[in-house]
């Protein structure tokens, strides 16, 4: 096996992380959204000759880097897709263990040729696989105003969402928004200075709620939580962290819904199989701790919810 160089950034909830997968040496382990490959790591430490790891990333650079790091261990599998489509590589009922670490990467978000942040210039893109789909750049200059404004609101959670959205298109009049520092500026002009939240920049709810629209971020989650259910066997366990409340709540819901009989049948003596709980929550959610927190700000939002698996 090759031993790989390991880089400074630190994964967020690194140690709940591994508790809550509560690893088995022989066990396969799915991380759909590997990054740059902090978990991916501490998984393989645990795991013996037999365990086997699948990586999943959308994003080319980060397929890249996993091949780097582990394309010579025999344990690594290695797929350069969305993590619903986990399914094509896990057969049904086998994996022991599913991960997810949702939303934008570090190395992401610290690269401004990918277009995620408004901290340095760069091309307005966005896109986690920069191969495939439309751009913010295109969105912004495409969509209607009404559109625009219910991203805005929908997906950033943004109160000043349909005065953004006619700013950006009285601003595109004028000339295309192909930056993302031209795009910060045009959101910033819109929001009033009386009510901007201190220490958060104005445009930080537009550049979350364009991000996930052009990512598709929440059906993915949806989807992509139906299949870490197929792939896990019995005893197997769900980690999802999230950084938002978009986030948060739809594997919040997804959890607790398969926690949970069937309505139908709830209360009721002899509850056929197929309406028992197909989940049990391990535990409550978890967040970093404030030592994590002083290392690595980005750590601050983030929630891990775990759930195994009771039944196929």
């Amino acid at each position: 096996m090759v031993a790989s160089a390991q880089p400074a950034h630190r994964p967020v909830l690194l140690e709940e992380v591994i508790a809550g997968l509560a690893i088995e040496p022989a066990g396969l382990y799915v991380d759909g959204t590997y990054g740059r490959g902090g978990h991916a790591r501490a998984v393989l430490a645990q795991l013996g000759t037999e365990g086997r790891l699948v990586v999943v990333d959308r994003d080319p650079q980060a397929i890249e880097s996993a091949r780097q790091q582990h394309g010579e261990d025999p344990r690594v599998r290695i797929l350069h897709a969305a993590f619903d489509r986990l399914g094509e590589v896990v057969a049904e009922g086998t994996a022991a263990g599913v991960l997810f670490d949702l939303g934008v990467s570090s190395p992401q978000l610290d690269d401004p040729t990918r277009g995620f942040s408004f901290m340095r210039d760069g091309p307005l893109d966005m896109r986690m696989d920069p191969s495939r789909g439309q751009n913010a750049a295109d969105f912004v200059a495409s969509a209607m105003e009404s559109e625009m404004a219910r991203v805005i609101a929908e997906h950033g959670e943004e109160r000043f969402a349909r005065r953004i959205a006619q700013a950006i298109v009285r601003a595109r009049e004028d000339a295309p928004i192909t930056t993302t520092a031209r795009l910060a500026d045009v959101v910033s002009s819109a929001v009033p200075a009386r009510s901007r939240e201190p220490g958060k920049h104005p445009a930080t709810r537009t550049f979350q709620a364009l991000r996930i629209h052009v990512n598709r971020e929440l059906e993915l989650i949806d989807r992509g939580l139906d299949a870490a259910l197929a792939a896990l066997g019995v005893d197997g366990r769900l980690a999802v962290i999230s950084f938002h409340s978009l986030e948060d709540r739809r594997v919040k819901r997804f959890m607790r819904r398969h926690a949970d009989e069937d309505p139908m049948w709830r209360g009721m003596p002899n509850v056929p199989e197929a309406a028992r709980p197909r989940l049990a929550l391990v535990g409550k959610a978890q967040h970093a701790a404030d030592s994590e927190v002083a290392e690595n700000p980005r750590a601050r939002s983030a929630v891990l919810r775990v759930a195994r698996k009771v039944r196929a």
